[in-house]
């Protein structure tokens, strides 16, 4: 009895997580319908049989889970393990999540279609006014066209301002770097001895690049001739 009591329970299971991956897929698939570009007005085929679906597998799994419950119920104190309790929750709480994600999509679909038949319900409100008022439409239009143009100044003048802004930076940058230049001379000019310390170093320099190109050179002879 024991042996053909974990077998039922471990077909269960295994129907039970099987159903729960098919709800998982198709969510995915439900999920589409919140993002669509431009939602139809009304539900579609596709979204009512898939939401036909979920609904479905929803059901078979709360089958599913009594039929557990009531095999686990069945055994006796000391073979029903705490393992089976565990499982049992954990599929009772995925089913709970997904009835919750269920109806979240439904109604950011709802949502979603109710904003696209205002907004429809809207512009074909304005196209009715403006066909029966042809004057109100053109100056619309106008208007329109004054509101763009105004907004294109708008954008220029910020350019502008900010092309003046970094230009003065630039200028203030410049002037910054030539007083400090001015303050090195003149300390520099006022330091006795390091002008002349300067050209030494200069000249140390020039008499380590000369002796440095004449060892080069000479190497270089030296590498032809024995050749």
């Amino acid at each position: 009895m024991s042996s053909a009591t974990g077998s039922g329970w471990a077909q269960l299971r295994q129907q039970a997580r099987s159903l729960e991956t098919q709800t998982e897929t198709l969510f995915h698939t439900y999920s589409q319908f919140v993002s669509l570009n431009k939602i139809p007005p009304k539900p579609t085929e596709e979204e009512l049989r898939t939401e036909a679906q979920l609904q479905d597998l929803l059901e078979r799994r709360e089958a599913l889970i009594s039929q557990l419950s009531r095999l686990l119920d069945s055994e006796s104190a000391l073979s029903a393990s705490a393992l089976k309790q565990n499982n049992l929750s954990r599929h009772r709480e995925i089913l709970l999540e997904h009835h919750r994600e269920l109806n979240r999509l439904r109604s950011s679909i709802a949502e979603a279609r109710d904003r696209a038949n205002l907004l429809s319900n809207v512009r074909s409100d304005i196209n009715a006014y403006r066909a029966s008022n042809p004057g109100a439409a053109e100056a619309d239009y106008m208007l329109d066209e004054r509101r763009r143009i105004d907004e294109s100044h708008n954008m220029t003048d910020s350019v502008l301002s900010q092309a003046y802004a970094i230009n003065e930076n630039f200028g203030l940058q410049r002037e910054s770097l030539a007083n400090i230049n001015r303050r090195i001379v003149g300390v520099a000019s006022k330091i006795p001895g390091v002008n002349s310390l300067m050209g030494r170093i200069g000249s140390k320099k020039r008499r380590d690049g000369i002796i440095l190109g004449s060892f080069i050179a000479f190497c270089f002879l030296v590498f032809f001739f024995f050749l």
